[in-house]
């Protein structure tokens, strides 16, 4: 595989909405692109992940874009409860899949953990 420099930056306030819309893009493609149509399951206005679910992740834990030669290319929200973390949500935009993105970026956040779990990020 090869070697993908990606960073992780602190979602801005002013991203937010963004962030929420490229979350339902990349379920959305995920599910009904790739996959196709297995059943009729959609949480609001044909969303395969419902702008609360994702809300609820934002505000309850560390949102994170994940960025590609300074540009976006999806993003994650960690949960940390003590010196434990959680992956809540992990997306990579349809433009960006099959180059390793999300792996890289897992990699990132476990590279990273005492940073997230300190709150020094």
């Amino acid at each position: 595989m090869n070697n993908i420099n990606i960073q992780l930056v602190p979602l801005k306030d002013n991203d937010r909405e963004q962030f929420i819309l490229d979350n339902q893009q990349a379920f959305r493609y995920g599910a009904v692109e790739e996959f196709g149509i297995r059943d009729e399951h959609f949480d609001e206005d044909g969303e395969i992940i419902s702008r609360q679910t994702i809300e609820n992740s934002i505000d309850n834990g560390i949102a994170l874009r994940i960025m590609l030669d300074e540009k976006i290319a999806g993003g994650m929200v960690l949960s940390i409860n003590g010196h434990r973390g959680e992956l809540e949500l992990l997306f990579v935009l349809p433009e960006a899949h099959s180059k390793g993105i999300g792996y890289a970026a897992w990699c990132e956040a476990e590279k990273n953990s005492l940073m997230f779990i300190s709150g020094k990020q």
